[in-house]
């Protein structure tokens, strides 16, 4: 049985005629998830924050002409239980969860984007957060994974391989490449296979066999999650480290700017102004003609870290 808490309760009355104060009450206890005990009485479990938030409300009321108080109340076991079904949000977890099944069928960034704010509004009210909320936040992670197009992390270890093997090799990876693929493309290219021949795939299913994937789910290198001793890798760092490129520094250095870019995490001061040139591709129809731009972008910061590592 849950420990009992305090709980807050706004007692609350407005002029009948003041009907835009009553709305801007209205929405504002909506807002913070309060539960109607009756006309005028709102309950919040108790807290810093939802103390200070019912009190500002006060202070409207009675800015208004209206009259409030905010009370502390100890509820006894079965009040206790009681208060909590009314902060119950299943149900709504469950509409929310059927939004979001339904969108992963026919995935579009937008929706996606629609949908975590409705669940960010929504667990911003869930004040006894639960299995629903995790498995809400599961699936939007999953959505979001689908609508971007973004490979899901493998699991793994990264065996050392040797560039000669891979000579004049076909590499696939998913069309209009952005920062992940343009970069690990151009490592492919300037580290691993000269002789590169790139395949840029409308849907991975469609990925010949004896092409070499890249970046995308089921691909041969793509992106590997995090382990007690490895960190997270974006398909570049996953590439890197399988070629044992990873000890060059600017090589290191470009792989936390799109590792920053790719999927976030530690901030890199490079990160928003490569971010920006590369946007300039963006209007390149042809895959090829955009990778070749992207190609002299990181030949730049390449040449630029080695001259400030002392190489040149």
């Amino acid at each position: 049985m849950p420990a009992q808490i305090d709980w807050l309760v706004l007692v609350a009355t407005l002029p009948a005629r003041n009907t835009a104060a009553r709305m801007r009450l209205w929405r504002a206890l909506k807002a913070l998830g309060c539960a109607t005990l009756r006309d005028g009485v709102y309950l919040l479990p108790a807290g810093a924050e939802t103390g200070a938030m019912l009190r500002a409300q006060a202070e409207e009321v009675r800015a208004a002409g209206g009259a409030a108080e905010v009370l502390s109340v100890a509820a006894d076991g079965a009040q206790d239980t009681a208060f909590r079904a009314l902060f119950d949000r299943g149900q709504d977890y469950g509409r929310l969860l059927a939004d979001i099944r339904a969108a992963q069928a026919d995935p579009e960034p937008r929706r996606a984007h629609a949908l975590r704010r409705e669940f960010r509004a929504l667990a911003a009210t869930d004040y006894f957060p639960g299995a629903a909320r995790e498995q809400v936040a599961a699936a939007l992670a999953e959505l979001d994974a689908i609508a971007s197009g973004e490979p899901r992390a493998g699991t793994g270890a990264i065996h050392r391989l040797a560039s000669a093997d891979f000579s004049g090799r076909t590499w696939a990876t998913r069309a209009r490449p952005w920062v992940d693929r343009l970069a690990s493309a151009w490592l492919i290219r300037r580290f691993i296979d000269a002789k590169a021949k790139f395949l840029w795939l409308a849907s991975p299913a469609t990925c010949p066999p004896e092409a070499i994937g890249f970046d995308f789910d089921g691909a041969r290198f793509g992106h590997l999650a995090a382990t007690p001793t490895t960190p997270e890798r974006v398909t570049f760092e996953t590439l890197a480290a399988s070629f044992g490129l990873d000890a060059d520094p600017a090589l290191a250095r470009i792989g936390a700017i799109v590792h920053c870019l790719d999927v976030g995490g530690a901030p890199v001061a490079e990160a928003a102004g490569v971010e920006a040139v590369l946007a300039g591709l963006r209007a390149e129809s042809d895959d090829d003609a955009r990778l070749a731009r992207a190609c002299r972008i990181f030949d730049s910061l390449h040449q630029g870290f080695n001259k400030e590592n002392g190489h040149e």
